[in-house]
């Protein structure tokens, strides 16, 4: 006959069963989750490895992704009506000629700052040439403030202008006559691109200044009045731009309105000058 403490032990027994039981069970599914989560981990690791020491797959997927997120949000900007958003391009900017005028020394932010008002264009892209005239005059040895009077006078800082004999550019080089040194940046049409036409143009002032034997002369070749009495004051007008740009590189205050007037190519006094002296630094 079971007795009353019969019953209390098999009680206790079932329920320290059912809490072995219990236990075992979460136990194993800890053991099978973090197991899970090891492997887990472990291709997450196996993938990324594969994926950072392959580029060519790495860049397929970054351009997969990216049109995808695109493409869906060109569908929703299509949806809501807006046909001009539907267009955009995230990666404009990747094309802007523009730096921000706190990334560059104070020498380099006082010169852009000054031209910006003075030409009334824009800080970020005339920061982004000060930036790269620095660099560019650094391994050519030419005064970046000279390259920067240069493309004050003849372009104003108008990387489309034109002269009526074809210098192009912001330093209105003859691209037709110089097609060979943009050769290096995909042809003639990089002739528009500000920086190439820049460095273009650094390239042709450095020969000019070397085939003439000095600064003055050299400005004379490269306005194309080499074999002209006078150059209508072209070299003057670079020079006193020069020195307004070496004093404000210095700390020095300038007025923006100081006078020089800017010289454009079809202000030279015979239009086929600019063609006769840079094809003469080809002979």
């Amino acid at each position: 006959m079971t007795t009353r403490q019969d019953l209390f032990s098999l009680a206790r027994h079932t329920r320290d069963s059912a809490s072995l039981f219990v236990k075992d069970i979460g136990n194993g599914l800890l053991v099978v989750s973090h197991n899970t989560l090891a492997l887990l981990g472990l291709a997450v690791v196996s993938v990324l490895l594969v994926f950072t020491s392959q580029a060519g797959l790495r860049e397929k997927v970054e351009f997969a992704t990216l049109g995808w997120l695109n493409a869906r949000h060109e569908a929703r900007a299509e949806a809501e009506g807006n046909t001009l958003m539907a267009s955009a391009e995230p990666d404009a900017i990747a094309r802007a000629t523009a730096t921000d005028p706190r990334e560059l020394s104070r020498q380099q932010a006082a010169v852009a700052h000054w031209l910006a008002r003075r030409y009334s264009v824009a800080p970020e892209p005339i920061s982004r040439l000060v930036q790269e005239a620095w660099a560019v005059g650094q391994r050519a040895k030419v005064e970046p403030t000279l390259i920067l009077a240069i493309m004050a006078i003849e372009s104003r800082f108008n990387p489309f202008a034109q002269s009526a004999v074809g210098a192009q550019g912001l330093m209105q080089v003859m691209t037709r006559v110089h097609d060979d040194k943009y050769e290096a940046f995909g042809g003639t049409l990089a002739a528009f691109d500000p920086v190439t036409n820049l460095r273009v143009g650094v390239q042709v002032l450095k020969e000019c200044i070397q085939r003439a034997g000095g600064l003055e002369e050299g400005l004379r070749y490269y306005v194309g009045a080499a074999n002209l009495a006078e150059d209508t004051g072209y070299a003057g007008r670079v020079l006193a731009e020069h020195d307004l740009l070496k004093a404000v590189a210095a700390g020095r205050t300038v007025p923006t309105m100081t006078t020089v007037r800017p010289l454009l190519r079809e202000a030279a006094s015979a239009p086929s000058t600019g063609d006769s002296a840079q094809v003469a630094l080809l002979r």
